[in-house]
């Protein structure tokens, strides 16, 4: 079980979480409500695995033919696909019980969250383009947090939700570059084939892209220093990983993909900052 659902692989529930925290937060100014915190950080980590279990079941006869992914439990026999299906079953119904505990409008979005969790492995298939169902799926939390806060959804948390996706977008293609040669073998799609000798052009382009939409956040949400400090300090990751990935070697891509759950939580820790501590936190306390 911990394989199939990446309990001991964290990174993708920290990537996750991640912009779902940051939309509670902004949604909650910097001070949100401890049971829907918790609904929210449950939810996300139920869904990662979910969407794990989703992956694996649509990549079972592809895994074995791939260095990284052949000791899957779904490759090895360790796990049968009636057992995979009723874990995601499972899971699923975990993350409706927690969504039904917020309100009407959420428990629509989630169904939309949901579809693009279960859909994202098959887009392998169909289209280079699988990242961006990716970057949407894993930003679909930031509408949530903010609907389930409020109650609507306001047009400025659509700058987060771009920032996220572009970001999710770059982080994922350098993953898919550790496994551009497999994938070209068996006929696996991924922005890392579809860009080729421009990937690290590209990559750089969605970053400048990224950085823009996380200023015009800050901007549109009232933020102040603290905030837009983190995003230069994430400026700062970005080059550094331009850097890792130059010669593009595997082990250098993938560690470019692993730094990335630092990114998420500096974002975070700069959007807390500035309501716990700067003048967003003192003027609106709660």
């Amino acid at each position: 079980m911990m394989a199939i659902t990446r309990f001991d692989k964290p990174i993708g529930s920290f990537l996750l979480l991640a912009p779902t925290l940051w939309g509670v937060v902004l949604a909650n100014e910097g001070y949100p409500p401890m049971g829907l915190l918790a609904i929210f950080i449950i939810g996300a980590i139920v869904m990662r695995s979910a969407g794990c279990i989703a992956n694996d079941l649509a990549d079972r006869n592809l895994d074995g033919f791939v260095q990284r992914t052949r000791t899957r439990p779904l490759v090895t026999g360790a796990l049968k696909v009636s057992e995979a299906i009723a874990l995601l079953l499972t899971l699923l119904g975990v993350a409706l019980a927690l969504v039904l505990l917020t309100n009407p409008l959420t428990v629509q979005l989630s169904v939309i969250g949901a579809i693009l969790a279960l859909v994202y492995p098959l887009m392998k298939r169909v289209t280079h383009l699988p990242q961006i169902i990716l970057g949407a799926a894993f930003s679909w939390g930031i509408p949530m947090a903010f609907s389930a806060s409020v109650d609507a959804l306001p047009s400025n948390l659509w700058w987060l939700f771009t920032a996220n996706l572009l970001w999710t977008v770059v982080y994922d293609t350098q993953y898919a570059m550790v496994d551009r040669e497999d994938d070209l073998a068996i006929g696996i799609k991924s922005t890392a084939i579809l860009f080729g000798a421009l990937d690290v052009r590209i990559i750089a382009a969605l970053q400048c892209f990224c950085i823009l939409a996380f200023w015009q956040c800050g901007i549109r949400f009232g933020l102040g220093a603290f905030y837009f400090a983190s995003i230069v300090l994430v400026s700062g990751m970005f080059a550094y990983h331009l850097w890792l990935i130059k010669d593009r070697d595997t082990a250098h891509c993938f560690a470019a993909f692993n730094q990335s759950k630092w990114i998420g939580l500096i974002v975070l820790a700069g959007i807390c900052s500035d309501f716990w501590l700067g003048s967003a936190g003192l003027v609106n306390p709660r």
